[in-house]
């Protein structure tokens, strides 16, 4: 007889469990977007809680994300008006102005006085150097007297007693006196200033029944005008020609005194010629409308 073959064969069960679960992803998704909705939720409520001009600073900085103020590091690619946020969708209360925008109105005039005067201030320089450099106004540098006013930049060609401007009791300038009014029309014709010219005289009275010195400061602030027209300023540069006889010495001490014969330049600023214009314009109001 054979030896009996006692080995047992091995048996594996594997249980089969149906209907298990899928894992656990969609309780992290389900995280995610719960912690989502509380930083949501949290920045809406921050966003409530800022002031109006805090609101504004934020959203400039989303506007313009640069370091330096003004400077931004690439131009917006959002769609609307280039700011970088559809105004339809955000409108915060206080929003600042854009920074390329221009200069609000005070700001903008303050601008155009600070530039008047400058330009006034570069004049005068000008006029000084030319009356130092030309031989012609040399002798006549002290009857010339430049200065800056409040109505703009003044220029007096006065009288002296041994080199008068003007014959006695005449209208019209000597030649001494038309060189320099032709010399500064050039230079005064540089800039787009308008002028306003006064004639003076002093206080004696003429032997004229007919002819004061009204007429005669009046006369030659208009023969001025002419040789300044003559030296190349243009004729609608002008914009006012007055007389204004002995009223306004230059001597109150001496109202006889040569000086107080002169002609008076003024290069007006930007804010005399408006306050001219709108004083001339008060006084071409007709009755009816004064009535009204």
């Amino acid at each position: 007889m054979g030896v009996e073959d006692k080995t047992q064969p091995v048996i594996v069960k594997k249980k089969v469990v149906k209907g298990g679960h899928h894992g656990g992803s969609w309780k992290v998704a389900f995280a995610d977007f719960a912690l989502a909705m509380m930083a949501f939720f949290l920045l809406l409520w921050l966003l409530a809680a800022l002031e109006a001009d805090e609101r504004a600073a934020l959203s400039e900085y989303f506007k313009n994300p640069s370091a330096f103020e003004g400077e931004a590091m690439a131009p917006s690619q959002a769609i609307g008006d280039g700011t970088g946020a559809d105004p339809s969708i955000i409108d915060f209360e206080g929003l600042p102005d854009r920074l390329d925008a221009p200069p609000e109105p005070a700001e903008h005039d303050e601008t155009l006085l600070e530039r008047d005067r400058e330009r006034l201030e570069s004049l005068q320089e000008a006029l000084e150097e030319a009356i130092d450099r030309s031989q012609a106004l040399e002798p006549f540098k002290d009857q010339l007297l430049m200065d800056i006013t409040p109505e703009g930049l003044r220029i007096q060609i006065i009288d002296a007693e041994n080199r008068p401007m003007f014959a006695t009791a005449g209208a019209q300038p000597l030649d001494h006196a038309r060189g320099i009014l032709r010399e500064l029309a050039g230079l005064i014709n540089e800039v787009p200033n308008r002028v306003s010219i006064t004639g003076h005289t002093d206080a004696r009275p003429l032997l004229r029944e007919d002819y004061s010195n009204w007429e005669l400061s009046t006369d030659r602030a208009n023969a001025a005008r002419r040789e300044l027209i003559a030296g190349g300023t243009e004729p609608e540069q002008i914009a006012r020609v007055v007389g204004l006889s002995d009223t306004v010495p230059f001597d109150r001490d001496d109202p006889e005194a040569a000086v107080n014969r002169r002609i008076t330049l003024i290069v007006l600023n930007q804010e005399a010629e408006e306050a001219m214009l709108e004083e001339m314009e008060g006084e071409a109001a007709t009755p009816d409308a004064l009535e009204q």
